[in-house]
């Protein structure tokens, strides 16, 4: 479906289903240089389970108008005029890496907006290695490899896909080449500077829940627990041997947490 949010298209998915009133709105926000498709399984469950959903293409990813913002605050903000665009009066927020940042400062700014959030592949602060950064500035396949390689975990890049004849570390690489020029970096400088996350996770003021794989390169676990920690009351599911690209590595267990997570009073 097609939204308009400061007069620029946005595309999300709506996980197969029209709108309904009454129901609750569930934002899916992807990580960085991917787009709506990674919460396809997700997306649509809910869907299918008395939920509306949108999970988005960010600005200047996927389908969206551009150009991609470059700091997390302001994608805070962006989010929350989405959930307004929408007609809703406040919304839950599922985020993976990038995205999961974006969740955490959008409910810790907009507390009477936001239901609950699920931060996937999260931690307070997610700096980037230079070498990626280099890469991603120069738009270099190297980036691509990197993100790929320490996005997944072992068994992931080998095969491992729970559905016949799909190959996650060809998949994922294929994502991040359809990304425009300069997109990449863009996130990934966003996530290097943000500083705010232990500030955010102490104004949380709604039900939160982590997702963290064990085997996480890119946001590892013991962060992920930490900042756990810092949000009152958050719950913590880990997913044995996964890495960072849960929804594609795990996705039955990320579904099984958030259905939880959806239901939880």
């Amino acid at each position: 479906m097609k939204l308009e949010v400061d007069r620029c298209a946005v595309f999300a998915s709506s996980g197969g289903k029209d709108h309904r009133p009454g129901q609750k709105l569930v934002v899916l926000l992807h990580g960085a240089g991917a787009d709506h498709s990674v919460w396809a399984l997700q997306s649509r469950w809910l869907a299918y389970h008395g939920v509306n959903v949108l999970a988005v293409d960010l600005p200047g990813h996927g389908r969206s108008d551009g150009p991609a913002l470059t700091e997390i605050e302001a994608l805070a903000d962006w989010t929350s005029r989405l959930i307004t665009a929408t007609g809703a009066e406040n919304a839950a927020l599922v985020g993976h890496s990038m995205g999961a940042l974006i969740a955490l400062e959008t409910a810790a700014r907009f507390p009477g907006l936001i239901d609950r959030i699920a931060l996937v592949g999260a931690a307070a602060e997610m700096p980037v290695h230079a070498d990626l950064l280099a890469a991603a500035q120069a738009n270099s396949p190297d980036a691509i490899a990197m993100v790929s390689l320490w996005g997944l975990g072992g068994p992931a890049s080998l095969g491992g896909a729970s559905a016949p004849g799909l190959w996650m570390l060809a998949g994922t690489q294929r994502l991040l080449e359809l990304t425009a020029p300069g997109v990449l970096y863009a996130d990934l400088a966003a996530c290097d500077a943000y500083r705010a996350g232990t500030e955010a996770a102490a104004r949380i003021a709604c039900t939160a829940t982590l997702i963290l794989g064990e085997r996480d390169l890119m946001t590892p676990l013991k962060s992920g627990k930490a900042l756990a920690v810092l949000i009152p009351g958050a719950r913590t599911v880990v997913s044995p041997g996964a890495g960072h690209m849960l929804m594609v590595e795990r996705p039955d267990a990320v579904l099984d947490a958030l259905a939880a997570w959806i239901s939880a009073k």
